[in-house]
């Protein structure tokens, strides 16, 4: 389950960046939300042990992506320089203050989505407000910036291991989301379908534990789609390079 983001800095802004930690090393997997060819895609963080989980992923996000993650087309719509003065979370609702704050442009609002995509991770918030004066955002309010399918359980960099979850939202037509891995050399290692909630127009969630035989490789593709009705031609197609447990 996801860490409750109950615990906050406010706007002095003490609390030193969390640090990213090796994967066996004790921390908390944080879910990070860049852009990719301007809709939104899902990066995993793991930082040293910390209660404000919130402003941990808050500023994992204002770093940017890593030079992993940048030639697979990952950016990010927050200007560099960006600094988080405080996020307090009440009723349901994060309230966000950057210095300098975002700017009313497109740039800002897909820096919004991502902000909102990422704190939205957490069960203990539903919206987020920009400033206190800002209203409250949901992830419903940037559906056009999100991919039909968007996968948040597995990202690129991941060790993965069989069965793997791939979880995360969709709108597809009758809510059917294909999963396939490929090895890196080439062979499919798995190949299969899930049904998210809804569909066809309404967004739902779906998960679906994947079970895959490396046969030798290493390393490989979780490739996320659905199918078009018209022809079958794979849509939406999210190709996420991880490593093999």
């Amino acid at each position: 389950g996801a860490p409750a983001a109950g615990a906050t800095t406010g706007p002095t802004g003490a609390a030193p960046t969390a640090a990213t930690v090796a994967p066996d090393a004790p921390g908390v997997d944080l879910r990070v939300v860049f852009l990719d060819d301007g809709r939104l895609a899902t990066a995993h963080r793991r930082v040293a042990p910390t209660q404000a989980v919130a402003r941990a992923a808050l500023e994992q996000l204002l770093a940017g992506p890593t030079v992993a993650e940048r030639p697979l087309g990952y950016g990010s719509a927050v200007r560099t320089g960006t600094a988080l003065a405080g996020v307090r979370i009440a009723d349901g609702t994060a309230t966000v203050t950057l210095d300098p704050p975002l700017p009313p442009d497109a740039a800002g609002r897909s820096a919004q989505a991502q902000i909102v995509a990422t704190l939205t991770q957490f069960p203990t918030v539903r919206a987020v407000r920009f400033g206190p004066e800002g209203p409250p955002l949901t992830r419903a309010d940037f559906r056009d910036l999100t991919p039909l399918v968007f996968p948040e359980s597995v990202a690129p960099g991941d060790l993965v291991r069989s069965p793997v979850t791939v979880a995360g939202e969709a709108n597809t037509f009758e809510a059917t989301v294909r999963i396939r891995i490929v090895g890196a050399d080439g062979r499919v290692l798995a190949d299969t379908f899930t049904t998210a909630t809804s569909g066809t127009g309404t967004w739902g969630t779906f998960s679906e534990r994947v079970a895959f035989d490396p046969r030798g490789n290493t390393a490989g593709t979780v490739v996320v789609f659905w199918d078009s009705p018209k022809d079958g031609a794979p849509l939406d197609v999210v190709e996420i390079p991880v490593r093999f447990a």
